[in-house]
């Protein structure tokens, strides 16, 4: 089936199969299937972390060649209990729980060996579940290569790009807490018992991702401009992670970079991306032999040519 649309995506299909699995902790987690029931089984790993899963995603791997699986991580989208939830408890969602439900799946799913797709968070969530389980992993699409690390680098050095979307962001916090952890701060916010301050730290933190995504000059916002319960849910999770430090020790996956070593992989990355500067994505690109980097001069974190890019990769590991 050739590629149809104009950012050269495959023409969109709907999944032949989906269900809840149950993975322990009180968490339920949607998953599809789409494409070939015989195919070359792919996974892809949504970002934030807390986006969940789209049907676009589908479409960045040739249906008649791919079995495409899909999945909404804990607390996201689809699964089960929702971050929008006020009262749900995100204690049981760590990297380490999500490393785990992936194999889970893996399992259900009777995959031997997978493609492992990942965008943004989802780049971060592939290099630790690869790290973990490297005889699972046949191949790596990495675009919007991010570390887990340099949370500071967006809650605050941005601020030096972005002066007065980032006094704006900063101010949503209490006085006393501006000189602190934002991310924290935040998350303080998200969790309050009134609705309105919920809904307004929701607002303000897409606000922010939305600014600090791209010094492309026609990014277009998608955060700051979703559904309400969508930003709660977003940002009640990516603050969690970052509070935490992404649930990794500083440098934890560069470190154990070796452990990938003969696993091919493609590395793409936008030249305008300012949240997530190149030079993560060409410091992997250099520990990994056998990497290829593909850095594209048209696109910051997401839009312009990189879901082409994405679809020439997918395309090249069928």
């Amino acid at each position: 089936m050739g590629r149809g649309s104009e950012d050269g995506r495959y023409p969109p299909i709907e999944p032949y199969d989906s269900g809840m699995l149950e993975v322990g902790d009180g968490h339920s987690l949607y998953w599809e299937v789409s494409g070939n029931p015989e195919g070359k089984p792919a996974v892809a790993l949504h970002g934030g972390p807390g986006t969940g899963g789209s049907p676009g995603m589908r479409s960045l791997f040739d249906p008649e060649r791919y079995r495409v699986v899909l999945f909404d991580q804990r607390n996201a989208g689809r699964s089960t209990p929702s971050a929008a939830d006020p009262v749900v408890d995100l204690s049981a969602n760590t990297t380490q729980h999500l490393v785990a439900d992936l194999e889970a799946l893996r399992t259900h799913l009777g995959v031997e060996r997978w493609l492992v797709w990942g965008a943004s968070w989802g780049v971060t969530l592939a290099l630790a579940y690869a790290q973990t389980h490297p005889d699972r992993v046949a191949e790596l699409v990495l675009a919007a290569v991010t570390d887990g690390d340099h949370h500071d680098w967006i809650t605050r050095t941005m601020g030096r790009i972005f002066p007065r979307e980032w006094e704006r962001f900063r101010d949503g916090v209490p006085l006393d807490e501006r000189d602190g952890d934002l991310a924290a701060a935040y998350s303080r916010l998200l969790h309050d018992p009134d609705p309105g301050v919920r809904a307004e730290a929701a607002r303000r933190w897409c606000e922010w991702e939305d600014t600090h995504m791209s010094l492309a000059p026609d990014a277009a916002p998608y955060l700051s401009v979703a559904d309400p319960a969508f930003q709660l849910t977003f940002a009640r999770i990516v603050t969690h992670y970052w509070s935490h430090g992404s649930f990794l020790e500083e440098g934890q996956l560069f470190r154990a970079v070796e452990s990938l070593h003969g696993i091919p992989a493609v590395l793409i990355h936008g030249r305008y991306d300012v949240s997530g500067p190149l030079d993560t994505a060409w410091a992997l690109h250099r520990a990994w032999p056998g990497s290829e980097l593909v850095v594209l001069d048209d696109t910051g974190h997401r839009g312009g040519s990189m879901s082409a890019a994405i679809t020439a990769a997918t395309d090249g590991f069928a």
